[in-house]
């Protein structure tokens, strides 16, 4: 399990595509904050246009993705010529999803690499077919151009701390499968370090510069993440999840719990199962 993999597992997300726009002239389309849960996506297919959000700008060409992982409000504009844009969101695990889109950046912005431009295009004809089965066909397809989108070009993106840029770092991608595959191990800043075959000081230097955050919080965020998928997927006890993710207390398991999430491992997991 590569560390993107298991991390997108863990967030369980369901695309779906809210409108399709194909408009000619000049437009503006206004869109509100996303709920919990959720967050938007547009794709170029074809012509240009101009995303706004806070203090962000960027514009887009074909085949060009973009995601907005904090569910924020923005603009779309385009100037004339006509434009082919998919604008969808995706669904995610309110407990493991959360955390994982919490430590992207605001903006996630690539243009998509052959294999997942090849897909875009199966995706605009299976929006054209609209036949028996086609729902099914694009959450599939939605589904691994998410993926394909966080693993587009880390060569280009390392310059944008957060986690989407770790998984782009060769040693620190490796490193972060360890702990996903591992959550419940001892895993000190000298043990990630020596994995990375680094110093502390440079394995520090450099997780930071990458990732933008401290080791403790990403180490939390993948625990909680894990924890969340037990407690949704299996029938363990709260004191065994615990244990499986690196906690000898339920107490202060249950504490870290509820300052990743907000609410308590058993309520978060009677919430889930009534869901």
């Amino acid at each position: 399990m590569t560390s993107l993999s298991g991390l997108v597992r863990l967030a369980r997300p369901e695309g779906e595509i809210d409108v399709r726009c194909l408009l000619a002239g000049s437009v503006t389309l206004d869109n509100p904050a996303s709920g919990p849960g959720e967050v938007p996506f547009h794709l170029l297919l074809d012509g240009a246009c101009t995303l706004t959000s806070g203090g962000y700008s960027v514009a887009l060409s074909p085949g060009d993705m973009l995601l907005l992982p904090h569910g924020d409000a923005h603009v779309v504009t385009s100037t004339g010529g006509g434009i082919d844009l998919f604008c969808g969101h995706y669904r995610f695990e309110q407990g493991a999803g959360a955390l994982l889109f919490r430590l992207m950046p605001a903006v996630v912005h690539v243009t998509l690499d052959p294999p997942a431009l090849a897909l875009a295009e199966v995706l605009r004809a299976e929006a054209v077919f609209a036949g028996a089965g086609s729902q099914a066909v694009i959450s599939a397809l939605l589904d691994a151009l998410l993926v394909m989108t966080l693993r587009s070009r880390p060569d280009q993106r390392l310059d944008t701390p957060g986690l989407w840029t770790a998984m782009g770092d060769d040693v620190l991608g490796r490193v972060i499968t360890g702990v996903l595959e591992q959550p419940g191990e001892a895993w000190t800043i000298e043990r990630l370090a020596a994995e990375a075959a680094m110093s502390r000081a440079t394995f520090l230097r450099r997780f930071s510069a990458r990732t933008g955050t401290t080791v403790a919080t990403l180490l939390t965020a993948i625990r909680m993440m894990a924890a969340a998928d037990l407690l949704t997927r299996t029938d363990h006890s709260v004191t065994r999840v615990a244990r499986e993710v690196g906690y000898r207390s339920e107490s202060a398991f249950s504490q870290a719990f509820r300052a990743a999430l907000g609410t308590s491992p058993a309520r978060y997991r009677r919430e889930s199962s009534s869901r």
